[in-house]
């Protein structure tokens, strides 16, 4: 799972960077406007991880891994035809786009602390009107991409050629951005229209940004604010709001476990911001993870919610889906219930499952199969 962090500049982006990856990439009060993107995977925090690790103490744990991308260079004025500056804005924008539409969800850091030792870009603090420059930046881009294709769609189904099949692919494809482009006209994100799985198939292949679910992240400083809608009711589909105070985080990344503890205790924090933003992440994304025990490893993997028992198999390895024959599978909580496998298996929490199974969040697996 990758994660592209975005905002405009001074938003303390690389701040709320450092603070998810306990990183040490230094922050700027004045921004240079180019592209540079800093990356980290982090491990998924888990409770239920450590605990199955204190039970089983196997040789090796792990956790379930995201990965950030910090994403510079996006200010007023990238997406519009044109660009800012003449000829360097075309190839700042292709790399820019590169880079975003590489990530499964977007996680867009808005500016609401005030600091008069770092400029606002804009001069003032406006978180809504922020927002509103940076979607209006994004819309202006996939607009931008849909005319492209649509216009090569149309010469190509004009001049003929082609089989039927393909053909008619082309045209379900021409139908679809002919839907995107009024939506985007209407300066409306595409993520807020429902599509179904032959149209997201077909949108895949296509640089579209304002379709990924996005997180929008309000950078308080060190103000703390419990309801995000309290700073801007942002009402879209796929979007879900967090306020974190980046500065504060940031520093309780650099603590040691003990003095972080202190430090939650005393600021009235609830949970550490990469807990909280990568709980979030995952109920947008719609994933969910299920685990793997023994003496060896004890380790958490990641499947989107309503995958089955050989979709998590095969994201183990590509063998144990090709020849699955039935999982063995009891759920966290049972296990921990229990205190141990053995006992779990004298009271018959352990059951076998088939292909169809659908694995729920929390489930502890152990696939039978045969290559």
């Amino acid at each position: 799972m990758q994660i592209g962090i975005i905002g405009l500049p001074n938003s303390g982006k690389t701040t709320v960077f450092n603070a998810l990856t306990r990183g040490r990439v230094e922050t700027e009060a004045f921004s240079s406007g180019k592209l540079e993107i800093h990356t980290a995977m982090v491990d998924v925090p888990d409770s239920r991880v450590d605990a199955l690790s204190k039970m089983f103490k196997p040789r090796k744990t792990i956790h379930a891994r995201v990965q950030y991308n910090d994403i510079a260079g996006l200010a007023r004025g990238i997406g519009e035809k044109g660009g800012m500056d003449g000829n360097r804005s075309a190839a700042l924008t292709t790399g820019l786009l590169n880079q975003i539409v590489q990530n499964d969800a977007l996680l867009h850091v808005v500016r609401v602390f005030e600091d008069p030792t770092v400029p606002h870009i804009e001069e003032t603090i406006d978180p809504a009107r922020d927002l509103e420059i940076l979607d209006t930046e994004l819309i202006l881009s996939d607009l931008a991409v849909v005319e492209r294709r649509l216009n090569r769609l149309d010469a190509g189904l004009t001049k003929g050629g082609g089989t039927p099949v393909e053909r008619e692919q082309l045209r379900s494809e021409q139908a679809l951005l002919r839907r995107f482009k009024p939506q985007l006209e209407d300066a409306k994100p595409l993520r807020d229209l429902e599509l179904n799985a032959e149209e997201l198939r077909l949108m895949k292949n296509l640089a579209l940004v304002t379709a990924k679910p996005q997180l929008v992240v309000f950078n308080t400083g060190e103000r703390a604010v419990k309801n995000p809608r309290e700073i801007v009711d942002y009402q879209h589909s796929k979007t879900v709001l967090a306020a974190l105070q980046g500065k504060l985080e940031m520093e309780l990344a650099q603590m040691s476990p003990e003095d972080a503890a202190e430090f939650l205790k005393e600021y009235g924090i609830e949970e550490p911001g990469l807990a909280k933003v990568i709980r979030l992440s995952y109920a947008l994304l719609g994933l969910q993870s299920f685990f793997t025990v023994g003496e060896d490893e004890v380790r958490a993997w990641t499947v989107p919610v309503g995958a089955n028992a050989v979709d998590a198999a095969g994201t183990i390895h590509t063998d144990f889906a090709r020849g699955f024959i039935r999982a063995e599978v009891i759920s966290y909580t049972d296990l921990i219930a229990a205190g141990d496998m053995v006992e779990a298996r004298k009271r018959g929490l352990l059951r076998l499952e088939g292909k169809e199974y659908i694995v729920h969040d929390g489930d502890i697996l152990n696939i039978r199969f045969n290559v």
